[in-house]
């Protein structure tokens, strides 16, 4: 099996290469009658797409979604979406020179043991151009969610670049949509590009990130034991993202730093029903979510195609040293971004028409 598929009832198969004729998504198990068109799905594709600024890849894609199968008259079928996006301005000679080497920290030596045969060109299905078509699938998926939970919110945004830090005391969500980053620290935002600048230019390297993606409005019990865990479902759609390292849940890996008494999330009685108190679990408690905001941090490693000289070897076994020019982010974790809002929405879809098909969305009674 080929494993490019993800998801239980919202399905996603993705397709393509990063520099052939064009990539895309099958979504099946979307509901019928949803409002969606390709105008819709352009704007979550206008804020992944490369060459927007000077801090991400000069690539030019316009990143033109076209819907071709699973929409009429601009509602859904109920049958299977065929999403595609073309590819106009790959530069494949960039990579001729390395066409039988292998560029460290990237993954053109697992490739090459696996299969034998590879597409070096911008590292083929493993480039992060792949996730074009994931965005366009969350597209999708937004679409049903704000039909479905119109209430519900998902935003992402930088806390880290490399060993610069925003301040979670200016956070600021307005701020997000207002520069390169997608950070919610103004303060900063001078100070990352000239960061980014040096790395890149003077330093001929790049940096990695770290990104927290929050989806508010999400209603309680969603996920299932033990198997189809929210958090663990959550937790593979994060690593499946091209460059990450790490994933955590709420107050992830600090959680071993706490005490029980710290970490609980104790519980009152509101007008409304139960009200937590703090939300250590971010939203998740069992795989099931508690109605709280759910939180999820990653980290994203450096870009590997860089122009400093890294030691290597080729196919033939002989050492070399391996630069690798053309157009590349000097921080990928910037464009992940929207990729993880995409995959969050997928994932909370999925959750929720498994939930429907299980429990028709009844409730145990509290109070």
């Amino acid at each position: 099996m080929s494993f490019n598929t993800f998801g239980h009832m919202f399905r996603v198969t993705t397709w393509g290469e990063s520099h052939g004729p064009a990539l895309g998504a099958t979504v099946d198990g979307c509901p019928p009658g949803i409002e969606v068109s390709e105008a819709f799905i352009q704007q979550f594709m206008d804020r992944r797409r490369p060459g927007l600024n000077k801090n991400t890849t000069q690539r030019q894609e316009a990143d033109q979604v076209r819907i071709l199968s699973g929409v009429f008259d601009g509602r859904t079928t109920g049958t299977p979406i065929q999403l595609m996006i073309e590819n106009t301005d790959q530069r494949s000679k960039d990579y001729g020179d390395i066409a039988q080497s292998f560029r460290p920290g990237h993954a053109d030596i697992t490739y090459h043991q696996k299969y034998g045969h590879r597409d070096y060109r911008g590292g083929g299905r493993s480039s992060a151009r792949e996730t074009a078509a994931r965005v366009a699938a969350g597209g999708v998926a937004q679409a049903v969610l704000r039909a479905m939970v119109p209430g519900l919110r998902i935003t992402g945004y930088l806390v880290q670049m490399g060993v610069k830090h925003i301040n979670p005391d200016r956070f600021d969500r307005d701020e997000i949509a207002r520069n390169d980053f997608f950070v919610p620290d103004a303060a900063v935002v001078d100070e990352w590009a000239d960061y980014l600048h040096h790395i890149r230019v003077n330093e001929n390297s790049s940096v990695g990130a770290m990104i927290e993606v929050l989806a508010e409005g999400v209603p309680p019990g969603l996920g299932a034991p033990i198997y189809a865990k929210m958090d663990s479902d959550l937790a593979a759609a994060m690593m499946s993202i091209n460059a990450v390292k790490g994933v955590e849940i709420g107050e992830g890996m600090g959680a071993a730093t706490l005490t029980g008494v710290q970490n609980a999330d104790e519980i009152r009685m509101g007008d409304t029903g139960p009200e937590f108190l703090s939300n250590h679990a971010g939203g998740i408690l069992g795989g099931i979510t508690t109605g709280q905001p759910i939180l999820v941090r990653f980290s994203v490693k450096p870009t590997s195609s860089i122009l400093t000289p890294r030691r290597s070897i080729n196919t033939l076994g002989d050492e070399v040293d391996v630069v690798t020019k053309g157009r590349h982010d000097p921080c990928v974790g910037i464009r992940a971004v929207p990729v993880a809002e995409a995959m969050m929405a997928c994932v909370i879809l999925d959750h929720l028409l498994l939930d429907r098909g299980q429990t028709g969305g009844r409730r145990g009674e509290i109070g």
